[in-house]
């Protein structure tokens, strides 16, 4: 089938065959040339008379001041606030900071920027229980319209359910005026998908998770999209940045139909997670998290071409398990992450999938499954074609690229499969036995 916005967006609230009815919940979406002269019409449109208008220094630059021009213009009366930080955090102060500025008379947000001014104020519209109407200023991200906002809470990155933004307006000229390297990180953030739906088809394999085909073919729908697209993109095409944008949006969507985050991220982006809470408590460097979701796929699909060259070895895996400690792990993951790992280490005490008998029949689960979990990971793109689709575009094909040294990728791998107690490559390597010597093999 033929997916797209308009047909997702006409579709929404339909029964499914995974016996799921599924909701998207954006109500319009606005992406091509002068999209953002329909604003005015939108904030009516939903009964708002008061909007509040969030951004940062940059994306007020970049779209903000043009959207107060334009307010003032239609003559609707307006409260803005500027967050005066250069890459705000995504975390509890940007949350409070818009809290405390968004006043009782405002009764629509409208969040002019890129993921984390759009994830806020998700948070923000849902705690109030308004309209919510996302201005994008770069296809930098896939939460455009997804229903749950990346945040760092505690030191740990979570994804906090929050709102679906109502309106998704894309204006042709400010997406393609955007960073090039910020392009780089939409495309870099879909990319992430091809070891997304793999890895949500394995756990639904293994351990029986939800899983739906028509969500993953939304997934790998939106995809396609943004590849056929990227290089133009990158150059600033107007109907190409249109396009990737709009994938952008299906991919959100269809987080929201399947109710979770499976369907647009796994292993890599938890390397990613890694990278971000090691950059907070510590100060090492760090990039656009699509940057690094798409650095970390490379990363992730050459960790899946070795396994599929492993010939699964039952009595290593079970002495690997027999000598591993959970005490010294949880205490090299408080000298990497510091406070952030405390959460991670909550996580890990709840969940126990370090026990040795839980180990022993997930083992065996897996090895019954081995050829299936082969056929999955065929579905991946090698590593050389990812490779050369990333330096065609000019997207990083390593950490180092910025700043990252060869030793801390090694262990942002190693920790990734801590993050979230959702079954990826990261686990079953280490299920095997095998983790440390893969990531030895392809971080180095």
């Amino acid at each position: 089938m033929n997916y797209s916005i308009d047909w997702l967006m006409a579709n929404d609230g339909f029964e499914c065959e995974c016996g799921k009815r599924h909701f998207g919940l954006l109500k319009d979406c606005v992406i091509g040339e002068n999209a953002l002269f329909r604003l005015p019409e939108m904030i009516r449109k939903y009964g708002g008379t008061h909007p509040f208008l969030l951004c940062d220094t940059l994306t007020y630059a970049a779209a903000g001041e043009r959207v107060t021009k334009l307010l003032d213009s239609e003559n609707i009366p307006y409260t803005i606030h500027i967050i005066e930080r250069i890459h705000p955090a995504p975390d509890e102060k940007i949350v409070g900071e818009a809290l405390m500025y968004c006043d009782e008379k405002c009764d629509i947000v409208v969040a002019v920027g890129g993921g984390v001014i759009n994830d806020t104020c998700k948070i923000l519209a849902a705690a109030k229980k308004v309209t919510d109407i996302y201005v994008a200023t770069a296809p930098s991200m896939d939460g455009f319209a997804s229903g749950s906002s990346s945040m760092e809470r505690g030191g740990l990155k979570v994804s906090l359910n929050s709102k679906c933004p109502d309106v998704v307006i894309g204006d042709a000229e400010i997406l393609a005026n955007a960073p090039t390297h910020m392009i780089r990180s939409g495309i870099g953030d879909m990319i992430a998908k091809y070891v997304s739906i793999v890895e949500w088809q394995i756990a639904a394999l293994l351990l029986g998770e939800y899983y739906c085909p028509t969500v993953a073919q939304i997934v790998r729908a939106s995809l396609d999209v943004c590849v056929n697209v990227a290089k133009d993109a990158v150059n600033g095409d107007h109907e190409a940045v249109c396009r990737l944008t709009e994938g952008l949006v299906m991919s959100g969507l269809a987080m929201n139909y399947a109710g979770i985050s499976r369907p647009a991220s796994g292993m890599e982006h938890y390397i990613s997670h890694i990278i971000d809470m090691r950059a907070l408590e510590f100060g090492t460097p760090a990039d656009l998290h699509g940057i690094q979701c798409g650095m970390a796929t490379l990363l992730t699909v050459q960790a899946y071409e070795k396994l599929m060259r492993l010939t699964p070895d039952r009595n290593k895996a079970l002495a690997y398990v027999e000598a591993f400690s959970p005490d010294a792990w949880f205490g090299h993951l408080r000298e990497q992450l510091g406070h952030g790992a405390e959460a991670m280490i909550a996580g890990e005490l709840k969940e126990k999938k370090y026990d040795k008998a839980k180990h022993a029949a997930r083992l065996e689960k897996i090895l019954a499954n081995w050829d299936g979990i082969l056929r999955i990971a065929g579905e991946l793109p090698s590593s050389a074609k990812l490779r050369g689709f990333f330096e065609s575009i000019g997207h990083p094909v390593s950490g180092t690229e910025f700043g990252l040294t060869e030793h801390e990728l090694r262990e942002a791998f190693l920790m990734a499969k801590d993050i979230r107690n959702k079954y990826v490559i990261g686990r079953m390597l280490w299920d095997f036995g095998v983790l440390e010597e893969f990531a030895d093999n392809i971080c180095y």
